[in-house]
């Protein structure tokens, strides 16, 4: 597989994160295809011109990048045409696994056997996705986080059969279109970034649901508190950091308290069965207005947008 941007990439799938992924590898260079059947040529461009504005607006690409980035993408519904010449695939299509089982089992019979073959499924079985393919050796996981175009981590997820060659090739290219890559050394569900996150929204919401906090105090102690060290300051470190002796000292007395429940939150559940599904119907933890709903997520895209401008300048 070629090391450098002279290699074709394809993306089967156009959805958000099919055309963000597409996005990412156009704009360092790249040649890419984009597999889609279910949106028009027109469709996956204003995907990424979308995308692209944003970042333009922010000064965090040039006309000219804006440019080169939509001149290197190719959409096509020929799924042989998008995989012709390709170093590199990724799926994004949907998370449906007999689907997928059979769309792998496909790339690995039209593909040549150099081509590596990644999955961006978020918590799906990698080992099962690979199980119809003959080559599973060049089949593994490459979780790209949502907005794809903004965030850099990428879990590279092997499975017992993944070959070490095609875990490093796949970890150098990812670290050369600027990704923060992370090897999972075992294909377990939720992989690890999954993992972590959800064991912290099982407590959150067992919070609420106890009547200890509401949702709003919830969120705000870990926006104004922990939250705030994160991006410097894992849990792994800060343990090291206050001593690996108090971590136990705390840990002896407090895990004991916390949910452990296997099950989904009886709260959640109800919720759901309400209708109250957040941002969808306007109401879910917390009242959700069409302006709050605006305000949340345009406060997640500048903060993103911001940590990009600031990475692009130590860069620099």
């Amino acid at each position: 597989m070629s090391k450098h941007s002279d290699m074709k990439v394809a993306i089967c799938g156009s959805g958000l994160m099919g055309s963000g992924i597409a996005q990412i590898f156009a704009s360092q260079g790249f040649s890419v295809s984009i597999y889609s059947v279910e949106d028009s040529v027109e469709e996956v461009l204003q995907k990424v011109e979308t995308n692209l504005n944003i970042m333009l607006i922010r000064d965090v690409i040039t006309t000219k990048e804006f440019q080169h980035t939509l001149s290197r993408l190719h959409i096509t519904s020929d799924l042989e045409e998008t995989i012709k010449d390709a170093g590199f695939v990724v799926e994004c299509i949907p998370e449906d696994m007999n689907l997928k089982q059979s769309f792998f089992e496909l790339l690995d019979k039209i593909c040549e056997p150099h081509v590596i073959l990644a999955t961006n499924t978020s918590v799906m079985s990698i080992t099962e996705i690979a199980q119809k393919a003959v080559r599973k050796e060049r089949i593994l996981g490459t979780h790209f986080w949502n907005p794809a175009y903004l965030i850099p981590l990428v879990e590279v997820v092997q499975t017992k059969d993944t070959s070490e060659e095609v875990i490093q090739q796949t970890m150098e290219l990812l670290s050369s279109i600027g990704k923060h890559p992370i090897r999972v050394k075992k294909d377990v569900p939720g992989f690890v970034a999954n993992r972590l996150q959800h064991a912290l929204w099982r407590e959150a919401i067992s919070i609420v649901e106890n009547g200890i906090a509401d949702a709003k105090t919830v969120d705000d102690s870990i926006k104004y508190g922990f939250g705030m060290r994160l991006p410097i300051l894992g849990p792994m470190e800060n343990a090291d950091m206050v001593g690996t002796e108090l971590s136990l000292s705390i840990h002896t007395y407090l895990l004991k308290y916390l949910e452990n429940s296997p099950e989904p939150s009886p709260l959640l559940k109800e919720l759901v069965e309400k209708g109250e599904l957040g941002f969808k119907s306007g109401k879910g933890f917390q009242e959700w207005t069409p302006e709050k709903i605006e305000n949340s997520r345009k406060k997640l895209t500048e903060y993103l947008l911001d940590v990009t401008i600031e990475d692009k300048k130590k860069h620099q």
